[in-house]
């Protein structure tokens, strides 16, 4: 599984900065158009406000499980999802704390 959330992580950056690149080099850093074309129609409103609900719940969950586990370096999965999404928070996360249950087992057997 720590494999599976790093390619995810990978991806979580990837394909959603592939497709903002094209944006962001066709219009620069322009916030106004940014905002506006992210709120163009219900569909793109009903999307934001999915992710918006899924950051804040992602975001409880790494300080409350993160801490419980003692979780080293959740604070890269909080400031990825705040920088880059979801999509990269939750996997870099899960990659976290399964490496660090894997470093954990290996010691313990050793």
């Amino acid at each position: 599984m720590i494999r599976f959330y790093l390619v995810l992580a990978f991806l979580g950056f990837l394909l959603p900065y592939g497709a903002f690149t094209p944006w962001l080099l066709a219009n620069g850093l322009d916030v106004v158009l940014l905002v506006s074309d992210a709120l163009a129609n219900p569909i793109s409103v009903f999307a934001w406000l999915d992710v918006l609900v899924s950051a804040v719940a992602l975001l409880g969950f790494i300080a409350v499980d993160g801490h419980r586990y003692q979780v080293r370096f959740r604070y890269l999965a909080v400031l990825g999802t705040l920088s880059i999404g979801v999509s990269f928070g939750l996997p870099l996360y899960l990659y976290l704390k399964e490496r660090q249950a894997a470093q954990a087992n290996s010691q313990k057997v050793g």
